[in-house]
C-alpha cells in the first residue's frame, strides 16, 4: 500500500486494541471501529504508523493492518 493523505481505508482484520491519536494517546476497546468500518487517512507517523480518522475517533493503526478502498466502488456489502 502507498499510502496518501485523504485515502479511504479499513482494517485487514480486527486489532486487539486502539490507540488514540491525542497528544496523550490512550488505549482504547477494539470494538470501536469494525474491519468494514470506512476510515480516513489523515496523517502519517514514523515507524509505519496511519493516523486514520474513524466514525467514532481518530486513531493510530500500523500500515501493514490498512488497505485501501477503491474509488469506484460503494462499500462492498454481502450481495448474492
Amino acid at each position: 500500500m502507498n499510502p496518501v493523505i485523504g485515502d479511504r481505508v479499513q482494517l485487514r482484520r480486527p486489532l486487539p486494541y486502539l490507540k488514540t491519536a491525542d497528544p496523550m494517546p490512550m488505549l482504547r476497546p477494539a470494538d470501536l471501529v469494525t474491519p468494514e468500518e470506512p476510515g480516513e487517512l489523515v496523517g502519517l507517523r514514523p515507524l509505519n504508523t496511519a493516523v486514520v480518522r474513524f466514525r467514532r475517533g481518530t486513531f493510530l493503526i500500523p500500515l501493514d493492518q490498512l488497505q485501501q478502498i477503491p474509488e469506484t466502488g460503494a462499500s462492498a456489502g454481502a450481495s448474492s
